[in-house]
Order: C-alpha cells, then structure tokens, then sequence
C-alpha cells in the first residue's frame, strides 16, 4: 500500500528570510563549527533554502562576516560612570571582549574603516569620552584609530586562546618551556629575561595607560 502524500500545507512554515536572521544563523555557525565551516552554503543550509537566496541581502563571506562582527559589537556595553580615563578603559576592555567571543572576527575589524551601526555606536562613544578629556577634535580622531587597532588585535588574541581552548596562562608556560630551551649565546636578551617578559600584571590596563598617555603627550598635526 503506497503512503499517502503529505501535503505541502501539513508542513511547519519556514521562517522568513531577512538579513538579521542570516546575520545570526551565521553566528551560529561561527561558533557551533568554526570558522572554516563558515560559508555560504553552510549557512543556507541551516536555514532550510538555497545559498543565491542569500545574496539578496548579504553580497558574499565578507559582507556577511562584516555584519556578524557588527552584530557582535551590539552587546558592547557603553559606560557613562566614573572618569573618562576609567570609562576609556571600560569601553575598550568591553569591545576586546565583544570581539574575542567570536572566532575570526576580530580580523575582519582589520580590513577596513568601521561602518556598521554597532561600531559606529562604538566609535561615537569614544569620541565623547576624548573629547570631555579635553582632547582636541583631530587627537581624539587619530587616536580612535589607533585604540580600535589596540581592540581588534588583542580580541583576535583572545579569541585565539578561545578556540584553541587555552587560557593565556597555560599559553605563557607553554613559550616559556620553548624559550628555556634556546641556546644563550644566540638569544642572550630573551634567555635572561624570562622573568621580565613572563611577569604577571594587568597588562590590558598597562597598555591602555600607555596610549593614552601619549596621545595627550602628541598632538595630532595633519597635513593642511
């Protein structure tokens, strides 16, 4: 006896297709799969439909990671209370952490200007809290870039240590063996060292610091 047929109506209706929802199926790809596992087909997949239904509202990988980093930028939350200096530090800890969450996105911070709305909440942020430092309108420009530099590349080291399921401790003890064993008469300055180099300390909030001390020490001067 032949089954009956099942009529399309029986079916659960698919959700409908937008670019927040690819947006976040592709986040959790990302981090249910990795990186690698990434792609546009994949995504679809998950989605129940074909990967040219995705183009209409994400041009390619790229566009895709782009608004996925955007989207992760989203949960950055923005401080308001203490000093500019403490908020500085705050919103920047934040962002590494926004972007550390996920693997490989923190890269794609690095190809371009932020455009994204989230981002650009970000930056906005930042601006205001330069600019009640009394930093002057160019400074404070040059040295948003110079932060989200800071941002993007110790969150793609984070998230380094996230995938490879390693905390930066046992990261250290692992370079720290490696370096033990390298001859002194070539390495004299790294064997010695070992101390200073592996020393223990808030080196996010150090780094921070530094930065900011100097972008109040230099003045940007563009050229008229």
């Amino acid at each position: 006896m032949n089954a009956e047929p099942v009529s399309r109506r029986a079916r659960p209706a698919k959700a409908p297709l937008s670019r927040d929802v690819i947006v976040r199926t592709g986040l959790e790809v990302l981090d249910r799969e990795g990186l690698d596992a990434l792609t546009m087909r994949r995504v679809a997949q998950v989605l129940d439909t074909g990967a040219a239904s995705l183009y209409v509202y994400v041009e390619n990988r790229d566009d895709l990671m782009a608004a996925m980093l955007d989207e992760a930028l989203g949960r950055v939350a923005l401080p308001t209370d203490g000093s500019w200096q403490e908020q500085l530090q705050t919103l920047v800890a934040n962002s590494i952490d926004a972007m550390s969450r996920h693997e490989g996105l923190a890269l794609v911070a690095l190809g371009g200007i932020p455009t994204g709305l989230n981002a650009l909440l970000v930056m906005d942020r930042m601006l205001t809290i330069f600019k009640e430092g009394g930093v002057d309108d160019t400074t404070a420009a040059w040295a948003v870039d110079l932060l989200y530099l800071h941002i993007t590349a110790a969150g793609a080291e984070q998230a380094a240590y996230n995938t490879r399921k390693l905390t930066p401790a046992e990261h250290i003890a692992e370079v720290r063996r490696r370096y033990a064993e390298l001859p002194a008469d070539r390495y004299p300055m790294v064997t010695t060292m070992g101390d200073a180099l592996f020393s223990a300390g808030d080196r996010d909030r150090w780094a921070i610091q530094v930065l900011v001390n100097g972008i109040l020490a230099t003045a940007a001067h563009p050229v008229p």
